[in-house]
């Protein structure tokens, strides 16, 4: 694992609440209305990539989803939803792993991403990750990545990041993966401004 990347978000979770990250959303609206609308069985296999503090666990439990899991490089940001959660955390799979080690148990239904994977430069890591999609996701399973846009910022949390167009990341993943659906998302940060996101998802050919 990479530590100092590892120590980076532990510090961010151990210094800030979750409406103080630029990223928080109060009801991850677009997420949801991407999975609702893929009609999964409520004993699909989930997971979320990246999650951090995000609420989309909680709203994927009150739904009636059953096989949850959830991915944060930061033990910090997992602890604070497990907090968050009370009893309800018992129902959800917690992996502390930083995306480029995560070798996962089974395969997967629904394939989460906001905003982890822009976060990805380097072309090996890049590759890398698009192979554990690959081989990570059943038959026909469904990806829904969200990204900062060609025109989103160039950093984030002082980390450099990759902005990406439909078409660009659609040639990345046209080998394994159909494009179904893309959007422009607009999100409010806390700080009174505006991050503009893509937000796509793909079938597993």
């Amino acid at each position: 694992m990479n530590k100092s990347l590892e120590e980076h978000w532990q510090e961010v979770y151990h210094k800030k609440n979750e409406n103080e990250v630029s990223w928080f959303q109060k009801s991850p609206k677009l997420s949801l209305d991407f999975i609702c609308s893929l009609n999964l069985n409520l004993d699909s296999h989930i997971i979320d990539i990246g999650a951090g503090e995000s609420r989309l666990v909680d709203n994927l439990l009150n739904l009636g989803y059953t096989n949850i899991s959830v991915l944060d490089i930061s033990l910090k940001s997992i602890e604070k939803t497990k907090k968050r959660l009370g009893l309800k955390s018992k129902l959800v799979n917690w992996i502390v792993s930083d995306i480029n080690d995560f070798k996962p148990k089974h395969k997967y239904d629904l394939w989460h991403d906001r905003a982890a994977f822009h976060f990805l430069k380097d072309s090996l890591e890049i590759k890398n990750y698009i192979k554990l999609l690959k081989n990570s996701l059943n038959v026909d399973a469904n990806l829904i990545i969200a990204t900062f846009s060609e025109n989103g910022p160039l950093k984030c949390s002082g980390l450099e990041v990759s902005r990406y167009s439909k078409n660009s990341i659609s040639n990345l993943l046209k080998n394994d993966f159909k494009l179904i659906k893309s959007e422009i998302s607009i999100h409010n940060t806390p700080f009174n401004t505006t991050q503009e996101f893509l937000f796509t998802k793909f079938k597993k050919k």
